[in-house]
């Protein structure tokens, strides 16, 4: 199969030409149909979050199953479905407490002494980064790193749910539990951001605030249901805030993993108010509230994955998407072919444009 390989942070990914193994007992074989480009891929693609190398990126993928193992009792070859990087292992003490997303997934990666997945074609071993490795033309995962979906779903539109959809769509769900009528400010409209505006709007948020530096991306914010519009920029961008929400928002959803960004959730808050931190900040980088912050109950936290229950959340996601609630066309800003995989990262470092995302010959 061909895959696009890191062999060294900071330098292009590399197309090879890789060998991928058979399904283990409960492993499930996938021909890719399409990836997402995430700004996650990126952090691990520039060095500024370390992995074990080569290894193939890219965790925001859709697929058609091939092949399954022997113990596989939750997809059958033929089947449709999204993969996501929280792959859990069902009996741990977050599984068995309902924070799948919090889970470590140990068990679902092959063991010390395994062979490994992915190989190159001398038998070195490339590393699977985020359980999924999805910038290639196949995928061998746990079955619990997937899930089956609505076949008459587009599976371009689908793969964008296995990431930033379920980051931000399962942030304003499941982390904010918003209700309805309250406000929210997004902060960052990337894919991520774009999804939980449009969430936020299906929850039946009061006032949806978003801020972006980028006129362009503003305005995709309202299509997908912001009311309000600020440059995040702008020096008195915390004071636009809580002027247009009298006073400060419910709800602060930072989805750009800049330490800024997180200042000016924890800054538009009302009293009780809540900052959820969504991106990936800079490993040395501390987030926090101040005293009198405290004292007027807001309250901060992270949301690792929107908190999703994926084999729950994801269909319920497609759905939406089916009914007409959910906007992934709008989110999708351009699809490319696996050798233009480099291009787009470029495309994503310039911050214009919303998601480019891998489609697969099939």
């Amino acid at each position: 199969m061909k895959a696009a390989v890191l062999v060294q942070p900071g330098s292009p990914l590399e197309i090879e030409d890789l060998s991928i193994a058979k399904p283990g007992p409960h492993e499930v074989l996938i021909r890719t149909a399409a990836c997402g480009l995430c700004h996650s891929d990126l952090h691990f693609i520039e060095g500024t979050y370390p992995h074990a190398l080569p290894a193939v990126p890219g965790h925001e993928a859709a697929g058609v199953v091939e092949a399954v193992g022997s113990e596989v009792r939750t997809v059958k070859p033929g089947d449709h479905v999204v993969t996501c990087l929280s792959a859990f292992c069902g009996h741990c003490e977050f599984c068995v407490t309902g924070r799948m997303a919090l889970c470590l997934g140990g068990d679902t990666r092959r063991q010390k002494g395994d062979a490994p997945r992915i190989t190159r074609p001398g038998g070195e071993m490339v590393n699977q980064m985020l359980n999924l490795s999805a910038f290639a033309e196949q995928m061998l995962i746990h079955e619990h790193a997937c899930v089956r979906i609505d076949p008459e779903m587009p599976l371009d539109r689908a793969a964008v749910i296995g990431c930033a959809v379920t980051t931000g769509a399962g942030a304003v769900f499941n982390a904010c539990k918003l209700v309805p009528g309250e406000t929210v400010a997004v902060i960052g409209c990337g894919g991520v951001g774009l999804a939980a505006i449009n969430a936020a709007r299906i929850a039946g948020a009061g006032q949806i605030i978003a801020c972006d530096p980028v006129p362009a991306k503003r305005e995709l914010a309202k299509t997908l249901g912001a009311t309000d519009t600020v440059d995040a920029l702008a020096e008195d961008a915390a004071d636009q805030v809580i002027a247009l929400s009298k006073g400060g928002v419910h709800h602060a959803i930072e989805a750009v993993g800049r330490p800024a960004s997180a200042e000016l959730a924890c800054k538009v808050l009302r009293r009780g108010g809540t900052a959820t931190i969504l991106g990936m900040m800079p490993l040395d980088c501390k987030v926090g509230l101040g005293a009198l912050d405290l004292l007027g109950g807001k309250k901060l936290q992270g949301a690792i994955m929107g908190m999703n229950r994926f084999p729950v959340d994801l269909p319920r996601l497609v759905d939406f998407y089916m009914r007409g609630l959910l906007d992934l066309d709008t989110i999708i800003a351009e699809r490319i072919a696996l050798k233009d995989v480099n291009e787009g990262f470029e495309k994503m470092k310039q911050g214009d444009s919303a998601r480019s995302v891998i489609v697969f010959d099939q």
